[in-house]
């Protein structure tokens, strides 16, 4: 299938590994262009340098960090003057750090607000204006979203209101064309979701963990022309393992 990605732009926040760095991967194998991010410029400069290897022309990097006040203009401008459009957003962005609700501090829980939740709503307030008919965001959120995670109560707590906030952009950016999706990941093959596999799969009906190209393959889908129906919505990719509908 074609999904009809060819010559579009996107920005991919926390593109320089995991299951950014698989999407911003398989929106290039579709033929875009990405511009990608993290808080790291060494593994932006790594990330940028793996991905030319095949795409050499369709990728570029840019240090940010999405709970900066000022990344989400810097790096919308940037991929706007490098590729003369934007059509599509993925926000991905590291988990809180493990706590109970109770057990985390206010500085846990302020930063990962700033970066989680306000840094993607900057960022889609900055690109919003520059998409037009056809483009597509999304969020990559957690299973926590509808259902909570034990030791992750900052997830839990920032996860489900992110999500409903993005329903609300939905509405509000569906007359333009402009669709919102997010998306609920379970348990991945990549350096965090690895070390917990063994200890859940027996949770996953499909009995195993997801290989990173297959969350890669879900985003550029949902991103593209062949999705251009789907929005307001939130979508599981792992495997079976949430309970809730």
């Amino acid at each position: 299938m074609d999904l009809g990605l060819s010559g579009k732009a996107f920005v991919v926040t926390g593109g320089s590994d995991g299951l950014g760095y698989a999407s911003a991967r398989e929106l290039l194998r579709e033929g875009a262009a990405v511009t990608v991010s993290s808080r790291s410029e060494t593994k932006v400069a790594d990330a940028v340098h793996r991905l030319a290897a095949d795409w050499p022309s369709a990728v570029e990097g840019m240090a940010a960090d999405n709970g900066d006040p000022a990344a989400a203009e810097q790096l919308v401008a940037s991929a706007v003057a490098r590729w003369g459009r934007l059509d599509g957003l993925v926000i991905s962005v590291g988990g809180p750090p493990p706590s109970t609700a109770l057990g985390a501090t206010d500085d846990d829980w302020e930063s990962s607000f700033r970066s989680v939740f306000l840094g993607a709503i900057r960022l889609i307030r900055a690109a919003a204006p520059m998409m037009t008919d056809g483009s597509a965001i999304v969020l990559v959120l957690s299973t926590s979203a509808k259902s909570p995670l034990t030791g992750l109560g900052i997830s839990n707590g920032l996860r489900p209101g992110l999500a409903m906030a993005a329903k609300d952009i939905a509405d509000e950016l569906g007359p333009r064309g402009v669709r919102v999706v997010s998306l609920l990941p379970g348990l991945f093959n990549t350096a965090r979701g690895a070390g917990a596999a063994t200890r859940e799969l027996s949770n996953i009906p499909l009995g195993r963990i997801g290989e990173p190209a297959e969350f890669g393959r879900t985003v550029a889908f949902l991103a593209s022309p062949a999705a251009s129906y789907i929005t307001g919505c939130t979508i599981a990719v792992d495997g079976g393992a949430l309970r809730a509908l």
